[in-house]
């Protein structure tokens, strides 16, 4: 059996069912929240379909897939946060982090496709990266693996970043 610091033994142990639901529900709720924004544009716009394109943008359907995944960690690594109690003001950072950030991810969407502003799409993502790295600094303090779950998230914010701005520079 693994140890703890302190000398004493820690079982591992299988999430019950409960468990498991919480988690499904966290994830099914980062998910819906992070695809909600999709209803009021995207890529399909005659708008978005005229822009020039850098050579590196990925098939269209990667983008579905990627966001899936990762909405599906931030989830995950959410309800780990969560789950080590609110009354704690190490978690309260952590939720309201990943709250901020939820909400500047959230806000991209509008802004480049509705808004047809990838300017000022380029700003909003600029603060997300930021968002995202000290929410997963704060996530840090509260629990390991939770930070890393979000890790991939930042590398596609950072991939997205710089395809904004390709996007803005060649337009």
């Amino acid at each position: 059996m693994p140890s703890t610091n302190d000398g004493s033994t820690v079982t591992s142990r299988l999430p019950d069912g409960g468990e498991l639901l919480r988690v499904l529900g966290f994830v099914v709720l980062v998910n819906v929240v992070g695809a909600t924004p999709a209803i009021l544009g995207g890529p399909d716009s005659a708008w978005f379909q005229s822009l020039e394109k850098p050579w590196f943008y990925p098939p269209g359907w990667a983008f579905g897939v990627a966001w899936t995944i990762l909405f599906s960690l931030m989830g995950v690594a959410l309800y780990r946060v969560w789950r080590a109690g609110t009354g704690h003001r190490a978690v309260r950072v952590a939720l309201g982090a990943f709250a901020l950030q939820m909400l500047f991810n959230v806000a991209w969407t509008p802004t480049f496709f509705t808004l047809q502003r990838p300017g000022l799409a380029l700003g909003i993502i600029a603060v997300l990266w930021v968002l995202v790295a000290g929410t997963i600094a704060a996530f840090d303090r509260v629990d390991r693996p939770a930070a890393a779950l979000l890790v991939p998230y930042l590398a596609w914010v950072s991939f997205a970043t710089v395809l904004n701005y390709a996007i803005w520079a060649l337009n």
